[in-house]
């Protein structure tokens, strides 16, 4: 059954070259890198903070920009945002080795990543956001396109002013559901294994107040043994708005056991913060101009944007080809962060913070260059990401790269 809408004129409030939608870390990274470039940004976020999981969602480990064998091989804004994220002090993991002077030896033993505060980290990065001239739009829902001869032109909003509209140059669809491409006809795919149930939270415990992580993403079925791939865990496909809603109660249920196993609400015992948004890392995709899997440790890309080490282990590291950010029906959309094109054995490595931030800086580049992604000069993007600080290809890295 449907109704039918009345039709209705949609005013247009603003006009922008590039629109970032959706506010974690990939969008952060996507609008940074563009407004530098000198394009007018706009980024749109739905919640009222930055930062998505990262922050809202209390995943607030800054997982590591190294190979784990003492390489860094993550940089440009990925470094940066880590860097600012630790500028008032930090909860845990504290890189010293990477962040002083360490030799070789004490960065393999000790990988680049660190444990901050969110609600710092989400007011720092709003902050340098609006020094770069970034307009933010918060409580912000991107609710259809318009699109002409395979580009968007527009894009329909709906915030607490109503329904409006904005004229837009390129759009950075950092969503990490892939929302905005799915919403203008590119190509996407689900993460077939769905998510399982993750409620992470924060707790006091005497004088201290520790990250409680109750549940995590799941690795792909390929690493799993034969019992792990029996267990009848309930998925989340995590783009459903009814089941999202039942999500979040299961969360909240799961939360509130956990929590009062240690005893009830005292002063030394309380519970200081629970997840804001849902916890679901892996759930639609861009379907790219090229999918990358994870066999592809170690290989020379010619269009490669930055890399990424694995978050899981030491050794592997990836040349992210930037034909994996854009899609070829939709010419001025690209991807960053969790909805990159990979494959499902590649989308646990690609969708935390190093590879959020890489990809993101690499689309915000790209949509300040050209509103026609598959026509881009490669090299010319390649070369202004050398020139912000990125490495590109793990032959550039040296024994000891600090």
């Amino acid at each position: 059954m449907f109704l039918d809408e009345p039709a209705r004129k949609t005013p247009l409030v603003g006009a922008y070259d590039v629109a970032v939608v959706g506010g974690g870390v990939a969008g952060i990274a996507a609008a940074l890198a563009a407004a530098r470039c000198g394009a007018k940004t706009i980024l749109i976020e739905k919640q009222f903070a930055l930062g998505g999981l990262a922050t809202l969602g209390l995943v607030t480990i800054y997982l590591p920009l190294c190979d784990g064998c003492g390489r860094q091989v993550s940089f440009g804004l990925a470094e940066e945002l880590l860097r600012i994220s630790i500028r008032h002090g930090w909860e845990d993991r504290y890189p010293a080795p990477w962040l002083e002077s360490g030799t070789r030896e004490s960065r393999e033993k000790r990988r680049f990543e660190v444990q901050y505060n969110a609600s710092v980290f989400a007011i720092l990065c709003e902050q340098l956001l609006r020094e770069s001239g970034v307009e933010i739009l918060y409580g912000t829902s991107v609710c259809g396109v318009q699109t002409e001869n395979g580009k968007i032109r527009a894009l329909f909003l709906e915030n607490k002013s109503g329904r409006s509209a904005i004229s837009v140059r390129c759009a950075a669809d950092c969503t990490g559901d892939a929302d905005l491409c799915a919403m203008s006809g590119a190509d996407t795919a689900r993460f077939k294994q769905g998510n399982v149930l993750a409620a992470w939270y924060y707790a006091q415990h005497g004088n201290r107040v520790r990250l409680k992580m109750l549940g995590f993403a799941d690795v792909p079925d390929k690493y799993k043994s034969e019992n792990e791939k029996r267990q009848n865990r309930r998925r989340y496909g995590g783009i459903d708005g009814a089941e999202l809603s039942e999500m979040v109660q299961d969360a909240h249920t799961a939360l509130l056991a956990d929590f009062l196993k240690d005893g009830s609400v005292s002063q030394k015992h309380n519970l200081t913060a629970m997840a804001a948004i849902p916890q679901v890392r892996m759930t639609r995709r861009l379907c790219g101009a090229y999918t990358m899997d994870d066999t592809e440790q170690h290989k020379f890309f010619t269009d490669s944007i930055g890399m990424i080490g694995d978050w899981r282990k030491a050794g592997p590291v990836y040349e992210l080809p930037f034909r994996m950010l854009y899609s070829e029906k939709v010419k001025n959309l690209a991807a960053a962060g969790r909805c990159i094109s990979v494959t499902d054995d590649l989308w646990d490595v690609t969708r935390v913070i190093p590879a959020c931030a890489v990809t993101g800086q690499a689309i915000g580049t790209a949509l300040a260059l050209s509103d026609d992604l598959p026509a881009l000069d490669v090299g010319t993007l390649q070369a202004r990401l050398r020139n912000d600080g990125v490495r590109l290809h793990e032959c550039e890295l040296e024994t000891d790269n600090r």
